[in-house]
């Protein structure tokens, strides 16, 4: 009998994703046509110790770096052309710059570690839209997320990027906007167009949101409880006050703009789901969290 997709299974159990984005206040984005290795950083052209540098930054930050395709392109063989980096802030700030070389490589570094000098270069500020296809990671990266790279490609292709593992690959196909950080999982190609114009309209769709990697996941529940609770409304239009954790239990204040309460107080639960497969790569079951928010009345 064939195992079914990670994905697959996790939409049959109707996982929570909720709380699942991967924490990261900054992004380094690297042109790359493949073919990507199963660790981004591993794959061809990038040398050993310049892969390292980039990743020990991205620690000191609080950032990640994802390698990016357009979407359909095939692995360029020889010399490489002329690629593209940008460091993205979550304040909106991009600084952009070019490789040919590993070495070339250092200079993004050097934006990634002191953020970016809002050198646009002719590339507009624009959100851009990640999908992960990262098939050598995750199949199943590769099977649901390159019809909506395709998708989306189609009605913006300026801004849609294939993209290396961003995390929850049994909530793909995976799509991540940036600068701001917003994560949403669960999507296939028609559900991906209507869930980002509504993202560019100011209203997060809360079906197939998996949180915003600016904030932890507790911060990231509340967050999306406050949106259900009170929204439509955007991704800025939330932002975390005080925090405060006991044990399993999280008190999240969250300050709203526009529509929303000025201020409510969330009540956020981590609890864990059962033993399952998480990935197609996994050889035992593991657990996940589960992240549970009940809003009170708005404060003020």
């Amino acid at each position: 009998m064939t195992t079914p997709l990670c994905s697959t299974s996790a939409r049959r159990r109707r996982d929570p994703m909720l709380g699942t984005a991967a924490p990261a206040i900054r992004w380094l984005l690297i042109e790359h046509p493949g073919g990507w290795a199963p660790a981004a950083l591993d794959s061809p052209g990038i040398h050993d110790d310049v892969a390292d540098h980039l990743h020990r930054t991205a620690l000191t930050v609080g950032g990640r770096v994802v390698l990016v395709r357009r979407p359909g392109r095939a692995a360029v063989p020889g010399p490489p052309e002329l690629r593209r980096w940008t460091v993205l802030d979550l304040d909106g700030r991009q600084q952009w710059g070019t490789w040919r070389r590993s070495e070339d490589l250092l200079a993004a570094g050097a934006a990634l570690l002191h953020g970016p000098a809002d050198s646009l270069a002719g590339h507009p500020p624009d959100p851009l839209f990640l999908v992960c296809t990262h098939g050598r990671h995750d199949v199943c990266c590769a099977v649901r997320g390159r019809p909506v790279a395709q998708a989306l490609a189609v009605r913006w292709p300026q801004q849609t990027w294939e993209c290396t593992h961003i995390g929850g690959d049994r909530f793909a196909a995976n799509l991540l906007v940036v600068p701001d950080g917003t994560v949403y999982g669960g999507l296939d190609a028609a559900t991906a167009v209507d869930v980002v114009q509504s993202h560019l309209s100011g209203s997060v769709d809360l079906e197939h949101l998996r949180g915003f990697s600016a904030h932890r996941p507790p911060v990231q529940a509340a967050l999306a409880a406050v949106l259900r609770a009170h929204g439509p409304a955007g991704a800025g239009d939330v932002t975390p006050g005080e925090v405060v954790s006991d044990g399993g239990l999280w008190r999240v204040e969250v300050l709203g703009r526009g529509a929303l309460p000025a201020r409510s107080v969330v009540t956020v639960r981590r609890t864990s789901q059962p033993p399952a497969r998480l990935t197609c790569r996994a050889e035992a079951d593991a657990t996940a969290y589960v992240w549970t928010a009940v809003v009170a009345d708005p404060v003020g």
